[in-house]
Formats: structure tokens, C-alpha cells, sequence
């Protein structure tokens, strides 16, 4: 068979009719690397073969196999460049193979561009991963590509329309990476929470000398504290690994629990649960970090949905280990047994999670700068503040963001800190325990409905073949579950005081269901609206927005439901929605920083 016909029946089967024999170790190499991105000229690829099977003119005077010139482009190719193709060892379909054979000797390159290795057959795959083998092994330096078994993502000019596929290999490590940040941050939350579950006891202990009043002070000192550290930390942290302040986080807060544990005055207490708020700010902005690095933009709504249940893990958890070891053992064991866990699930995710796919020889799961610079002069990175200005204050849908999330942020807080008294002075429920029995639907609602939030944003932006912003497609998931908040609140409102309880319940679930899936996706939003070195500093700029409207939840809506009455009140939080909606109004067909960037790489091809 002539050379023109091996190298394009290497690329449509399984690189069977170029023997090992016939490779040297510089094509070896080209089999090594994690894509195809090189440009050969038809004289370096006769070089790669064995020198009886190449005319001396190249490639573009390779024979056929009936001995007929092929004139630089053999049939198979032809019909790869001209159709889809499916290889029979599970090619992806795609719109021709990338690959162009000089037609004649002079001709300027055969370029090998859209093919990424990973998405080669896996015969294909798995011959030139041995191959590399032996080359790498004489070399000793042959980098992280021949180490894995690599995933298998869609390559750039398929991103918009090919399903992303991964390795067996790749999929368990990054499951184990994924349930490390989901532990750590539920353990996150069930160390910021003890103190809710341990104040009661403490209160009762004589030897205190606590009232509520002392304890309000306590967790009023909290959520400014947090608020701050996230914005800080999410700044701070971008020049950090995300994994090391994760882990290094928890397993602060966690000491910071325990320390509480030992104090007896009002001084300590105080000082130690600002310590924790400011400490409790580092885990979201990683574990944004981290999840935007080892998901693709098609698949990451639906794992950001799931890793968002960390919220209402955590949550469940507190009451049971926080409040049983106090009841069970004494307040100070409220706060140590969380800090206990604290530390050892901080040391288990410090073991398992890394900041990205590259860290342990995977390539990574869409293009980086890195890919689509290569050749090209790298641009200097601009410093802390100034990548925070550049890419998060200046711009300007960003700042809609946070301020959609400031309101949603107030319906959430309004909802679960007034809920209860509602229920109770209202609807004429007899006690608090009641009533929390019928709020309790708010978290579980949450789940399931910031899972299905981040599904049914990704299925939107599979399904529209590349075309419109993929930030746009999840801010209009948002808006619909914005309209589905303020329809909840006002048909809990209309709920006569004799209906039945687990109405009112079901009434909660869906407040819930509505609420967290917007919570949820618009710090994803924000995540990709920005450059991954800047994922950190747009979730604490976010976070910090979203935490003085949590704010404004409580003494201005105390002093509406006092001096207006509760009308006023889901009158006040229906219009945070509606300025929600307002806000996003105009973001339905943002892009995303990839999409940006590859339509720049793409202006840039054709100028050039």
C-alpha cells in the first residue's frame, strides 16, 4: 500500500498498515502526544516511514495501491473529508477527519488540527499508547501522556456537538476527586452549623452564665465574618491549589471547634466563631475551582447540581451530631465531635482530590490557553487585584449576577429564618416544633431541585447544537425557576390555616425546589463567565453579594412584618423576584469564556 494510503488508513482504522517496525521514535512520539495538533510537512512524514515505502517527492507523488497516483489525497480520505464517519473501532462521528495531503510535492503542509487522540478509535489508541511506551521509557521524559489511560472528551472542533466521553480510568478518578469535595464541603457545613445545635445546651448549663442574647451576639459575628472570607479567600486563594486550601480549611475550622469546646467565657466564644466564619469562606470558591476544571461545560450543570446537596448534607447532619453529642454528652462535645470528623474528612480530601485532570497526567477536559497558545508568545498574568478587576468588576454581567443573587439570597434567608414564626402567628400552629416539621421541606425540596436545575441546563445547552451562550441557556433555567419561587410563596400564602399539614409541607418543598436551583446555578454562572484563573475571585465576589442580602433579610424584614404586617412581607419577598427576573432579562444569550475564546482563536484563524 503507498504511504499516502497508510497514513490516511492509520487515521480511519487502527494504524494497523503502519507497522512498528516502520516508526522511529520521533512518529512515536507524534502517537504520544495527547492530541494531533501538529502541522507536518509532506517531506517530514516521509521521513517518519520506512524509506522504500516513500517516493522521494513526498507524499503528494505516493502511489496508490494499483499502482495508479494517488495525487496526494488517497479515496479513504476523501470520503473521511467529505462525510461523517464512524471508525470501526468506535470512532466518534464528526464532519471529516481534519487531515489534508498536499496534492502535490510542493504543497505546504499536511496538517493534522481537529483530531484529538483521545477521541481516536481505541485500538488506535491503546497500539500508539504502547508504542510511546518503548520511546518514553529510552527517554525518560515522556510527561504525563503515556502514563493513563486517557479520557476521552470531545476535541474542539466537536464540542458543540458531540457527547463528551471519558476512559473507565478517568471517570473513577475523577468520581473519587467529586465525592472529595462533596464530603468536605457537607463537613464544612456541619462545622458551621454546631453551634446552632449546641447553643440550647449551653444556654441550660448554670455554669456558663449564657443567655440568648449572648448567643445572638455570637452568631450575628458569623455571617459578616464569612462574608468577608469569601470574597477575600476567593480572591486570595487563585494563587493557591484549591485542593490544599479545601482540605487546609476544613481542617482549621475543625480545630477551631474543638478549641471553642475548652473555653468558658463569653470573650473566647466570640473570638473563636468570627475565627470560624472567616475560615468557612475558602470551601466554596475551591471546590468552584476544582469543578471547573475536571467537568466540561455540557456535563458540569448537572455535577454542579449534585455537588450543591453538599448544602443540605451538611445540613442534616448537624442536628444529629452536633445536637446529639451535646444532649448525649454535654455542649462541649456539640462542638468537639464535629471538629473530630472535621479533621478526618479534611485529611481524607487532601489524599484524593487534586486541582485538575493535568496534575496527574490526564489531559485536560476542554482546551486551555495552554492548547490553543502554543507557539505563541504566552501573555504575562496580571496580579491578584488586578485579575480581579479585570475580569470580575469590570465586568458588567458579573455585577448582574450579584445582584440577582443578593435577591435571591433575600427570598432565602426571609424564607428560612421567618417561615416558623409565620406558621405560628398566623396560621395558628401551637408551637415551634410543629411548625419546623412543616418547613422541614425546604432543604429536601433544595436537593432535588438544584439536581434537576443543573440537568435541565445541560440538556438545553446539548440541544442546541453549538448555537446561542451556554450561560445564556442556564440563566434562562434560572428565570423559570425564579417565576416558580414567587407562584410558590404566593400560593403558601393563600393556604387556609385548616389545611392539611403535609399540604403545607408539599407548599414548602416546592418553595424549596424553586429556590436552590437558582442559587445554585448562578454561581456557576459566574464561574463560567470568567477565565479559570479567575473562578475564585468571581465566587467570592458573588458569595459576598449574596451574603448582604442574606443580610437584609432580617432586621429590615422584622421591620416590615412588624410595622406592615406578613402581607407586606410576601408582598416584599415576591419583588425580590421579580427584580431578579429584571436583572437576568437581559443575559439570556451570554456566552461562556470558552465559547469566547474559541470564537477569538476562530477570527483569528481566518485573519490570518
Amino acid at each position: 500500500m503507498g504511504s499516502g494510503a497508510q497514513v490516511c488508513q492509520s487515521l480511519g482504522d487502527s494504524c494497523d498498515s503502519i507497522e512498528p517496525s516502520r516508526l522511529s521514535p520521533r512518529s512515536e512520539g507524534l502517537h504520544q502526544a495527547p492530541a494531533l495538533r501538529r502541522v507536518l510537512s509532506s517531506s517530514e512524514i516521509a521521513r517518519q516511514l520506512a524509506p522504500a515505502e516513500v517516493p522521494a517527492g513526498g507524499l503528494g507523488t505516493a502511489r496508490g495501491p494499483h499502482g495508479a497516483a494517488a495525487g496526494g489525497i488517497h479515496k479513504r480520505c476523501k470520503g473521511m473529508l467529505a462525510s461523517q464517519v464512524r471508525c470501526p473501532a468506535g470512532l466518534q462521528q464528526r464532519r471529516g477527519c481534519g487531515v489534508a495531503v498536499p496534492s502535490k510535492p510542493g504543497a505546504a503542509t499536511a496538517r493534522i488540527s481537529a483530531l484529538p487522540l483521545p477521541m481516536l478509535a481505541p485500538a488506535m489508541r491503546q497500539r500508539s499508547i504502547k508504542l510511546a511506551a518503548s520511546a518514553a521509557g529510552a527517554a525518560s521524559s515522556g510527561g504525563a501522556d503515556d502514563k493513563k489511560d486517557l479520557p476521552v472528551p470531545a476535541g474542539e472542533a466537536a464540542a458543540a456537538d458531540a457527547p463528551v466521553q471519558y476512559s473507565a480510568d478517568f471517570i473513577r478518578r475523577r468520581l473519587l476527586v467529586f465525592i472529595g469535595i462533596v464530603i468536605g464541603y457537607s463537613s464544612y457545613y456541619l462545622t458551621r452549623n454546631s453551634l446552632t445545635y449546641t447553643a440550647p445546651v449551653m444556654v441550660a448549663d448554670a455554669s456558663l452564665h449564657m443567655d440568648i442574647t449572648q448567643i445572638g451576639a455570637m452568631t450575628s459575628i458569623f455571617p459578616i465574618a464569612y462574608g468577608m472570607s469569601k470574597f477575600v479567600s476567593g480572591v486570595l486563594g487563585a494563587k493557591f491549589s484549591p485542593s490544599v486550601l479545601l482540605a487546609g480549611g476544613l481542617m482549621a475550622t475543625a480545630a477551631v471547634n474543638i478549641a471553642f469546646g475548652f473555653g468558658t467565657s463569653l470573650a473566647w466564644f466570640c473570638f473563636f466563631w468570627a475565627l470560624n466564619g472567616t475560615l468557612q469562606g475558602v470551601g466554596g470558591p475551591c471546590c468552584a475551582r476544582i469543578l471547573t476544571t475536571w467537568f466540561a461545560s455540557k456535563e458540569r450543570g448537572t455535577y454542579w447540581g449534585m455537588w450543591n446537596i453538599a448544602h443540605n448534607l451538611g445540613g442534616f447532619a448537624a442536628p444529629l451530631v452536633a445536637g446529639g453529642f451535646a444532649k448525649a454528652m454535654g455542649w462541649k462535645w456539640g462542638m468537639w465531635a464535629p471538629g473530630i470528623i472535621g479533621l478526618v474528612v479534611g485529611a481524607f480530601v487532601l489524599l484524593v482530590c487534586r486541582d485538575k485532570p493535568e496534575d496527574i497526567g490526564y489531559p485536560p477536559v476542554e482546551p486551555t490557553d495552554k492548547d490553543k497558545g502554543k507557539g505563541k508568545a504566552e501573555k504575562p498574568k496580571a496580579d491578584i487585584w488586578g485579575s480581579l478587576l479585570n475580569s470580575v468588576l469590570k465586568n458588567p454581567f458579573i455585577w448582574g449576577m450579584a445582584l440577582t443573587y443578593f435577591f435571591i439570597y433575600v427570598v432565602r434567608q426571609g424564607v428560612t429564618s421567618w417561615f416558623v414564626f409565620y406558621l405560628i402567628k398566623e396560621k395558628g400552629i401551637e408551637d415551634a416544633a410543629q411548625a419546623a416539621v412543616r418547613v422541614s421541606g425546604l432543604e429536601l425540596g433544595g436537593l432535588v431541585g438544584s439536581l434537576i436545575a443543573g440537568r435541565l441546563s445541560d440538556a438545553l445547552i446539548r440541544n442546541s447544537n453549538g448555537k446561542g451562550g451556554n450561560v445564556g441557556k442556564r440563566v434562562t433555567v434560572v428565570m423559570w425557576y425564579t417565576v416558580g419561587i414567587a407562584a410558590a410563596l404566593l400560593s403558601f400564602q393563600a393556604l387556609p390555616s385548616a389545611v392539611p399539614a403535609a399540604i403545607q409541607w408539599f407548599n414548602v418543598f416546592m418553595i424549596g425546589f424553586f429556590l436552590y436551583g437558582p442559587q445554585m446555578l448562578i454561581g456557576l454562572c459566574g464561574a463560567e463567565l470568567v477565565g479559570p484563573d479567575s473562578v475564585g475571585a468571581s465566587e467570592g465576589f458573588l458569595g459576598w453579594i449574596a451574603y448582604l442580602g442574606a443580610a437584609n433579610a432580617g432586621i429590615p424584614l422584622s421591620i416590615i412584618v412588624k410595622e406592615y404586617g406578613w402581607n407586606a412581607y410576601f408582598s416584599t419577598l415576591v419583588g425580590a423576584c421579580a427584580i431578579a427576573l429584571l436583572l437576568l432579562s437581559p443575559m439570556t444569550k451570554l456566552r461562556s469564556y470558552v465559547q469566547r475564546e474559541a470564537a477569538k482563536a476562530e477570527r483569528l484563524a481566518k485573519g490570518q
